[in-house]
């Protein structure tokens, strides 16, 4: 029997792939007996995504290269060529501090639930209900998910709509009716991607930040290498010029930190698939905070090239395309080049939709399971042939889609879904952040800051204050009803919203994210199906 034994242990260490999914598979018991041990949820995800897979996802919720060209329009129109550029740089690096900030928490707590969740392990007991539910963190970050995904849709049905205007050599009337149709065909699109299992998910996800680094790069070195008239230095990295109406034109320049908050934001969307995730609280951090170094980088130099090739900003600001860098692209790399790389950022931003709303379904889930919304036993299913919450992915759908209709009624209203989605979800960050500077409770996980960490956490909470200020100002004076900026008016309704439902139910039946309630169940059941592994090795032996 000893003999047999060896050779059997030989055997195993003479074959790499059985070791590896062995690894594998240890690690994936490890993260679901820590899920139920330490957070009390009992593990219904399967967990197929690795390293690769988990830092493509992070970076796809940015999606650098489209969402850039949807929202360049801000900067420029605030400050001109040197708002792009140094707006990216400074708010770049708040930005990034929130992200490491995130990446923290997420490595201590990795549940889908997210940021709201680690509310219940920061605050005293008594706190934990009112803080998870009003105090924001939670419908603060679900509407800021919301309004991101439903924001990148209505970018996407403008970039392919883009693609048919310049297909037909600008003779195509682009009207809000036919862009909101478009949006709603290809938010359908999103949630038949999302309604497939996590295998699949895991696979398109997968090579998606190489296919954007080759976007990148290659646009980059097109762009530069056949734009004939370039913007000089002196003009990219100094000219300021306003159309806000905005005085001074200091004040100006600082819308244009939309941009980059848009860009680099929602970084918790990797935390709302940890449980899908081996090794969650080492993966999940490295994957957010690498991203976002990536993206801050990336955009910083991307942003800069298209200062230099993109001429009068004006001529491309008043686009027939409603896409400022469409144009540029048409511009300087003719019609064949504009349509290629529109498309291009079409797909992009379409990775962005798959994997947010993934992001949004999995919160509606984790949500549904604490009880925090109406009909949480419908939400809170999980379909046995795909594993996955289809009923939680399709409502999401529902709500992008009916957000986005406001762009019937008023343009500049919907305009207000992008700005809402960086306050919304960057305040659903910083509530657990501050809770953590305070109260004193937060134990770190394997990823962590160490002697930096309060400094960071505190710049990223006053980073955060700072942009929130200017981003619920009109960004254009004279403020009549065609220009007003309505994110607040977006944020107090549903904050009365939650308000109202927190009295109606909330206050009687939630008392906080779930915790310790199944882990005699998973234990037992795991025991059982761990004996029963050990059992069948034993007989094959």
């Amino acid at each position: 029997m000893a003999d047999v034994k060896t050779n059997t242990d030989q055997t195993l260490n003479l074959d790499p792939a059985l070791q590896a999914n062995k690894t594998r598979a240890a690690n994936i018991d490890h993260a679901d007996a820590q899920l139920a041990q330490e957070f009390g949820y009992k593990p219904v995800f399967k967990r197929e995504f690795g390293y690769l897979s988990t830092f493509s996802f992070a970076v796809s919720i940015s999606g650098l290269f489209a969402t850039v060209m949807t929202t360049m329009v801000y900067p420029l129109e605030a400050g001109g060529s040197s708002a792009v550029i140094w707006c990216w740089l400074i708010s770049g690096a708040g930005c990034l501090c929130l992200a490491c900030s995130v990446a923290e928490l997420v490595s201590a707590y990795p549940t889908s639930g997210g940021l709201y969740f680690t509310i219940s392990r920061l605050v005293p007991e008594e706190w934990v209900p009112s803080i998870s539910w009003y105090v924001l963190t939670g419908w603060l970050n679900l509407l800021g998910q919301v309004c991101g995904v439903a924001s990148s849709e209505y970018g996407a049905a403008q970039m392919l709509l883009a693609v048919v205007s310049m297909s037909r050599d600008f003779d195509y009337e682009i009207t809000t009716g036919t862009t909101v149709g478009v949006m709603a065909a290809l938010t359908i699109s999103t949630g038949l991607i999302n309604s497939l299992s996590t295998y699949w998910m895991e696979k398109i996800t997968k090579f998606y930040v190489i296919f954007h680094v080759l976007v990148l790069v290659s646009c980059s070195i097109a762009l530069l290498a056949m734009t004939e008239n370039k913007n000089d230095a002196s003009y990219v990295f100094t000219h300021v010029e306003s159309t806000s109406g905005w005085q001074p034109i200091g004040f100006s320049f600082l819308f244009g930190f939309l941009s980059v908050s848009w860009t680099m934001t929602d970084y918790d969307a990797t935390a709302h698939i940890t449980e899908e995730i081996s090794n969650p609280e080492i993966k999940a951090p490295w994957a957010i905070s690498l991203a976002m170094l990536f993206t801050y980088l990336a955009g910083f130099l991307f942003n800069i090239v298209l200062c230099f090739c993109m001429g009068d900003p004006s001529g491309i600001l008043s686009s027939p395309t409603e896409q400022p860098v469409a144009q540029l692209f048409y511009n300087s790399l003719g019609k064949a080049g504009g349509i290629f790389f529109t498309i291009c950022a079409l797909l992009i931003i379409k990775f962005v939709t798959f994997t947010a709303m993934q992001a949004l379904g999995r919160t509606v889930f984790a949500f549904s399971r604490d009880r925090m919304l109406p009909f949480s036993n419908v939400w809170m299913k999980v379909t046995p042939l795909t594993g996955t919450p289809l009923n939680a992915v399709w409502i999401s759908v529902f709500l992008c889609i009916a957000i986005n209709l406001i762009a019937l009624g008023s343009y500049t209203a919907i305009s207000a879904v992008f700005t809402l989605c960086s306050i919304a979800l960057d305040w659903s960050y910083c509530i657990p952040v501050l809770c953590k500077l305070f109260f004193g409770k937060f134990k770190p996980g394997p990823w962590h800051m160490g002697r930096f960490s309060t400094f960071i956490n505190a710049w990223a909470c006053v980073w955060t204050l700072f942009v929130s200020v200017i981003f619920v100002l009109p960004t254009a004076r004279p403020v009549t009803a065609s220009n007003m900026n309505y994110a607040c008016v977006f944020l107090v309704f549903v904050l009365l919203f939650a308000l109202v439902y927190w009295y109606i139910s909330g206050k009687r039946f939630y008392h906080g994210p779930v915790t310790e309630a199944v882990v005699g169940d998973y234990l037992s059941e795991s025991n059982s199906t761990t004996q029963a592994k050990a059992d069948k090795t034993g007989s094959r032996v």
